[in-house]
């Protein structure tokens, strides 16, 4: 009997292992790319406190209100493992906990095993699926704070519905559980956390009927207490700024982001927001006739909160006076309702269609992952799939270069040939650039550089501070492809750079003590 327990308890952790370790085999994997762009030079600066000494302003403010920056970096400093590898753990970490948090919810709503790990499953196969017009994904193919907060939030998640038994006539254990997963989810994504606070409100609000059957290995929901909305909205945006509307210069950084801004979306991305309503009032009608209970009760709910989200995005960031509050993204509360959408349809999948028949889960997962795989190789053409830890350690001059792509081994090169205070400048829209694939400077370089368009601009719409120089910095580099020695000067004399990164061919002669087939590492002065 006991080596029987042991198996069972055994067991799921072995299959979500694998299922983990199989997510960057059909999503990849990728340093320094996209919001890492952001946090990986906070994770640097917090290791190393010497770099960045002339921009740590433009990316700084977003990484201080998440632990797990100094998480990594202590991490690092604690082991002695390499930044890249840390980061690689932590990132195969945040989807372990994300697919262990799935099943527990997907444990609670289905009986069937196989439907459970379908529900897992499915998830999986669909982690870098788009999230409507919100420019996220379910999980990025690189550790990002999103991910380790949305398998706290859905643990909390998981323990609002365990709590329906006892009605919430206390603090029971499960209730103080919730409120702990929601404020460790708080350190890590505040943003989250307030859409995983919301979900709870929604999911634990007490029905007006018996408590209902367990489920599985988890007891049903009903429960907490709700708080009026207008406290609830109070919290998550502060109200301070419906009357300070922004600057010139923040307003040019705002809308930078399109996904802010609801009218500009596409009709098959509000196409995204809408049809999983469609699919939520299916859900109920298939839960009653099957006997699940919790699924009908989370669809019925799920589907509230992505109606009040969408409701509340709209009175929030159409009105032109609102345009302050844009940048908190209200419709990103859409995420966590998709990822419960494909956890419950893959339950339902597991459940009346593939039960235990290999065949049906081959038909099913082969031509999912391989599709989910060749949009990802779409992505990211010049990089290799999986961007293996211990790879930048290498000199990209070598014959055997640390990567395939050709702008991150520029940007070793400048890491390990420029001195700590090299100030350099870029391509305002570097990332966007052919062969970049959205690798950051400062991620792999380590050194300062003029605030960029894409990513610098995201951190300029939350704080407002820092939006003169970031417009300043951009407008001074606005016709740069024609740039000329006297231009490349006049940056060195205003701003102070000693070096750019320039896309070949260039158009100007200078002192490049670096070069491969689309980038140079040029000096400015001597």
């Amino acid at each position: 009997m006991r080596s029987l327990t042991r198996a069972a308890v055994w067991k799921p952790v072995f299959l979500l292992v694998a299922l983990s370790a199989a997510v960057p085999l059909v999503h990849g994997y990728h340093l320094g790319v996209e919001d890492q762009a952001i946090y990986l030079p906070g994770i640097e600066q917090k290791i190393h406190p010497n770099l960045f000494a002339a921009d740590a302003e433009l990316f700084l403010p977003q990484t201080r209100p998440t632990l797990l920056v100094p998480l990594v970096a202590w991490s690092v400093r604690t082991t002695g493992m390499p930044l890249d590898v840390t980061v690689f753990i932590w990132h195969f970490l945040s989807i372990f906990a994300l697919l262990f948090a799935a099943w527990r919810l997907a444990c609670r709503c289905f009986a069937l095993e196989e439907a459970r790990w379908c529900a897992v499953a499915l998830l999986a196969a669909l982690f870098t699926m788009p999230v409507a017009g919100t420019s996220i994904f379910i999980v990025d193919t690189y550790l990002h704070p999103r991910t380790l907060a949305t398998a706290l939030i859905l643990l909390a998640i998981v323990d609002v519905l365990d709590s329906a038994v006892l009605g919430f006539k206390k603090l029971d254990r499960h209730i103080a559980r919730a409120i702990l997963w929601i404020g460790l989810a708080a350190t890590i994504h505040i943003q989250m956390a307030l859409y995983g606070f919301l979900l709870s409100l929604f999911l634990g609000w007490k029905p007006g009927r018996k408590a209902m059957a367990r489920v599985g290995d988890g007891e049903p929901p009903s429960a907490p207490g709700a708080t009026t909305q207008s406290t609830t909205m109070a919290a998550a945006f502060p109200l301070q700024s419906l009357f300070q509307p922004g600057s010139e210069a923040w307003k040019e950084a705002a809308r930078t982001r399109f996904q802010h801004y609801l009218l500009n979306w596409e009709w098959y991305e509000w196409l995204g927001a809408i049809a999983p309503l469609l699919f939520f009032w299916w859900f109920v009608k298939l839960a009653r006739r099957s006997g699940l209970e919790m699924v009908d009760l989370i669809s019925q709910r799920v589907a509230a909160f992505q109606v009040f989200s969408i409701v509340s995005a709209l009175v929030l960031t159409l009105p032109p006076q609102f345009e302050r509050l844009t940048p908190f993204q209200p419709m990103r509360a859409l995420h966590l309702a998709t990822l419960i959408f494909v956890l419950l349809a893959g339950g339902f999948i597991g459940q009346f269609l593939l039960r235990r028949s290999a065949i049906r889960w081959a038909l099913l997962f082969a031509p999912l992952c391989a599709t989910m795989f060749y949009v990802q190789r779409q992505i990211f053409p010049a990089s290799e799939h999986i961007e293996f830890p211990g790879r930048a350690s290498h000199n990209p001059s070598s014959r055997n270069p640390c990567s395939h792509n050709q702008w991150v081994q520029a940007f070793l090169w400048a890491k390990n040939n420029t001195p700590e205070n090299a100030y350099f400048a870029l391509d305002t829209h570097y990332v966007e650039l052919p062969g970049n694939d959205q690798h950051g400077f400062r991620a792999f370089s380590q050194r300062s550089m003029m605030a960029d368009w894409n990513k610098d601009g995201g951190v300029v719409t939350l704080f407002p501070a820092i939006a003169e120089r970031w417009q300043r910095e951009t407008h001074a580099r606005a016709n740069w492809k024609n740039f000329s020695s006297a231009d490349f000067q006049h940056l060195h004399e205003q701003f102070g750079v000693g070096w750019v990164v320039l896309e070949k061919p260039m158009k100007v002669a200078l002192n490049c003590p670096y070069e491969n087939a689309q980038v140079a590492v040029c000096k400015v002065a001597e």
